[in-house]
Formats: structure tokens, C-alpha cells, sequence
């Protein structure tokens, strides 16, 4: 998410969204993507462990350009479906309007042709519970404020109650996507999350290290409200859980689930 990698492509037809730090204060995605099948995605950059642990909770496929060392080891040993392009470049292509490393492009397209040819199969895992949309008639949440690093990249959601979505900025600005034909949409999905774990610095004292295994606090914005909740993730290869106070699954809108993860519980404002 280095602002020479915008605008990206895909995210706005992703079915859920991770967002943390990579290094330097410098954000990244993880985009899920099960029901679409985007032509154009992109930039492909690399790996790193939590965006891995969070993808393994859904047995996903994981595309990714090479990736830090912890993370290249953590892929082998947890026995991740992998998709580097090191290994299978003709699944990916880089693009002449963009400098390196943020064009490096693929399509869902390549991406299943190669997890075929991989013999991976078919993801099993517990998604998220889903409810249809229920907007509030008072809503009590419908500016966001998410200070994930600072300058460029922080993040704001506007509630849009016509399309009971959430329209995301950041430095300021609306951060949108383009498609292979050039066109252009502001991200705005159903459901925003907020969640918070502990933070730091790997033993490189460069890349970034989150606690994934665990829990914590997490916020969950939908249909202009929020609700207080906890996230939980019992291992790597287990799925990520929003629960209540009283432990039970919270159903989440049906459409795009963008979920960011914070160091403290200060970070996430809203009104």
C-alpha cells in the first residue's frame, strides 16, 4: 500500500480484506477473493507470517512474491498451499506503467489454473456467520477513524447509508481501485472491523510481527453501528472467530468484511 502501489486492483471484489503493517509504517492486504474472479489483480507483493496465519484459517491458496525469511520457513512448515511467483512466474506479469516491485500483476484465472495444476483442494474451513443487512435507523457510527500508522496511511470509513457500505479513505484522500479498463471505485464495504494485538518488530528489527494466535478486543462496524467484541484464533490453520460478551458468533452482513488490525484500542475512533 506504498502510495506508488495505488491505486490497487481487485480489493474492491475481494469477499474479505486483512490490513496491517508490512514495515516502515507501510501498510499491506491480504485479499480473499471465493466468488469472484477478477482479471486484474495486483500489486502482488510479498509474504510475511500473520498475513500466511490469517489466509491458513481459510485454507486458502496463498499468491505472494518471495516474502521475508520467517515467513518463506513458516509456509514450508505449516504445509501452506502456496502460489510464489518466484516458483511460477507464468502465473504472473509485471506491467510497463509501473516501476518495480509495485507491478507486479495476476488474474484469478492464472491463480486457479495453477492451484489446479498444484493439485490443492478445495478450501475447507468455517467462515464467518452472516445475516442479511438490517440498517439502523439511529445510526451511532458513521465516521471511522482507524490511526493504524500515521500520515498517508491512516484510515477513514463513511458510512453511506443508501448503500448501507462504507466509503474508505486514507491520507485523506479516497482510496479507490481501478480495473483492467482503467476504471475507478472507492472500496466500500459491508463490514469494517477493528481489531487489536499486540504489535512489534521481528527478529530482523525490520519486518513487522503481530500476535494473530490469541485474542483481543476488536470493534465491528455494520449497518451504520458498532458493537464491542472479541477476536480469537485458536492456531494457525484454525479460523479466525468475532464473538459477543457472552462468547457467541457474531453475524456479520453478507458482502465485503474488511477487518484492520491496531496496536491499541485508542487507535479506532468513531461518531
Amino acid at each position: 500500500n506504498s502510495t506508488d502501489a495505488r491505486p490497487q486492483s481487485g480489493l474492491n471484489q475481494a469477499g474479505i480484506v486483512f490490513e496491517a503493517i508490512a514495515e516502515g509504517g507501510i501498510t499491506r492486504f491480504l485479499a480473499l477473493f471465493q466468488d469472484t474472479a477478477p482479471d486484474y489483480i495486483g500489486p502482488v507483493r510479498s509474504a510475511r507470517p500473520y498475513y500466511v496465519q490469517w489466509c491458513m484459517g481459510f485454507d486458502c491458496a496463498y499468491a505472494h512474491v518471495g516474502g521475508s525469511p520467517e515467513a518463506l520457513a513458516d509456509i514450508k512448515a505449516w504445509g501452506t498451499k502456496d502460489l510464489d511467483q518466484f516458483y511460477n512466474a507464468g502465473a504472473y506479469h509485471r506491467i510497463s506503467s509501473r516501476y518495480a516491485p509495485h507491478n507486479m500483476y495476476t488474474s484469478m484465472d492464472k491463480l486457479n489454473a495453477l492451484e489446479s495444476s498444484k493439485g490443492f483442494g478445495k478450501a475447507e474451513y468455517t467462515g464467518f456467520k452472516r445475516k442479511k443487512d438490517s440498517p439502523s435507523q439511529t445510526p451511532n457510527a458513521s465516521s471511522i477513524s482507524l490511526a493504524i500508522s500515521g500520515g498517508a496511511y491512516n484510515a477513514a470509513f463513511a458510512y453511506d447509508a443508501a448503500s448501507n457500505s462504507y466509503l474508505r479513505s486514507e491520507g485523506g484522500a479516497p482510496h479507490m481501485t481501478v480495473d483492467s479498463a482503467g476504471n475507478q471505485s472507492q472500496i466500500n464495504p459491508k463490514v469494517v472491523v477493528a481489531m487489536v494485538m499486540n504489535y512489534g518488530l521481528a527478529a530482523d528489527d525490520h519486518h513487522s510481527r503481530y500476535d494473530v494466535i490469541g485474542s483481543g478486543q476488536a470493534l465491528i462496524f455494520q449497518d451504520g453501528t458498532v458493537t464491542a467484541a472479541t477476536w480469537s484464533k485458536a492456531d494457525t490453520k484454525e479460523p479466525l472467530k468475532l464473538v459477543d460478551t457472552e462468547g457467541k458468533d457474531i453475524a456479520l452482513n453478507a458482502g465485503r468484511t474488511w477487518l484492520t488490525a491496531l496496536s491499541s484500542a485508542s487507535l479506532a475512533t468513531y461518531q
